[in-house]
């Protein structure tokens, strides 16, 4: 049988370390377009009460989206060992595209799987770069497209990629930004003949686009007087939050039921990151519907000082525990993993991997 595994990972974090502290000079404004005249400094330490988040990074003035992605995709590709020229996609999640330091503009043309492409000098005209526009699960979502390519014999050797700058994006003026990061992550998804299943066992989707449309947007900045730029990221935080511990739970439980498999067998949940309390609530409510408790150490954690780092999330924590950068965690032989998220529309989806024996 072809199976889809991961046979290289890798990631970029930018440099500039921003601590809470940062935004003690900020002004923040409520949806009414009304100054908070709370101490920023209360603002800051319960936010920090209720995500975890103590900093998160912020990319460098002279790199650009599709630069930190590139970085992240060489790293996937040297530990694969696989020529870059064999590569039948490129896919990259992401959701702002490049957008300059300075103006903030957003550029998506040419789109950044095609930068990414250019920037590592492939010559090959059958590698096709394809970008996911997905929310925040579009990394798992474009895993997923790269494992049906795989499976259908269409692709061999895909390049994944899930990265963005949100901290161009966010607006300064909504307590939000303070959640906002950004990063890249990336891995190789190889066809891997064998006589028994493992990679990507199974996977599942589900995308919510009634009401749900309006949790997660664009739009004007909160401090009606800021014209910097008309399109910055608005989140109504409670919808999100009740949306969350409602659907994403029972998507996993399903998906887990679909495969045959029983929540012991999962060794580790990696789940998207925007709000510490809010994946404890959800890992809870997994194990809940078991009748069980969750074990320790069964979601490793990177908000409290990476941030929401968006599509980018989930592969850099991959990376990070492949690497043994993020102990105690680490992936066995034989291990079986859930990759989930859920995001902007919005969209819920998880992968269960497994490692060969």
């Amino acid at each position: 049988m072809i199976n889809s595994v991961i046979t290289g990972s890798g990631h970029y974090l930018p440099n500039r370390i921003i601590k809470n502290e940062y935004f003690h000079t900020y002004e923040f404004y409520d949806e009414k377009g009304e100054r908070i005249e709370k101490p920023v400094q209360e603002i800051t330490k319960k936010f920090e009460d209720i995500t975890e988040i103590k900093e998160r990074r912020y990319v460098e003035d002279d790199l650009l989206n599709s630069d930190i992605a590139t970085i992240a995709a060489k790293k996937a590709i040297e530990e694969s060992g696989i020529n870059p020229e064999e590569l039948d996609y490129i896919i990259v999640g992401h959701n702002f595209g490049d957008i300059d330091p300075i103006g903030r503009q957003i550029d998506i043309m040419p789109s950044i799987s095609a930068k990414v492409k250019h920037n590592l000098g492939i010559k090959n005209l059958k590698c096709i770069p394809y970008d996911m526009t997905f929310g925040c699960p579009g990394w798992v979502e474009s895993l997923i497209l790269a494992h049906q390519f795989i499976q259908a014999s269409i692709a061999k050797k895909v390049l994944v990629i899930g990265s963005d700058t949100l901290s161009r994006a966010s607006d300064p003026y909504d307590r939000s930004a303070m959640i906002f990061a950004d990063g890249a992550g990336a891995v190789v998804l190889e066809a891997k003949e064998d006589d028994y299943k493992y990679g990507i066992l199974n996977h599942e989707t589900l995308s919510y686009t009634g009401e749900e449309i309006e949790f997660l947007k664009n739009g004007m900045s909160l401090n009606p007087n800021y014209t910097a730029s008309t399109k910055n990221i608005q989140m109504k935080g409670r919808k999100v939050y009740e949306f969350v511990l409602k659907n994403v739970p029972p998507a996993l439980k399903a998906l887990l039921d679909d495969t045959n498999l029983d929540i012991d067998d999962i060794d580790k949940i990696l789940l998207h990151q925007a709000n510490a309390k809010m994946d404890h609530a959800m890992i809870e409510r997994l194990y809940k519907s078991y009748g069980k408790k969750a074990p320790e150490n069964i979601d490793p954690m990177t908000v409290q000082f990476l941030g929401n780092t968006s599509v980018a999330t989930v592969p850099t924590m991959f990376d990070l525990i492949a690497k043994g950068e993020l102990q105690p965690h680490q992936f066995n032989t034989d291990d079986t993993i859930i990759m989930a998220s859920v995001g902007a529309t919005m969209n819920v989806n998880a992968v269960i991997y497994k490692f060969k024996k």
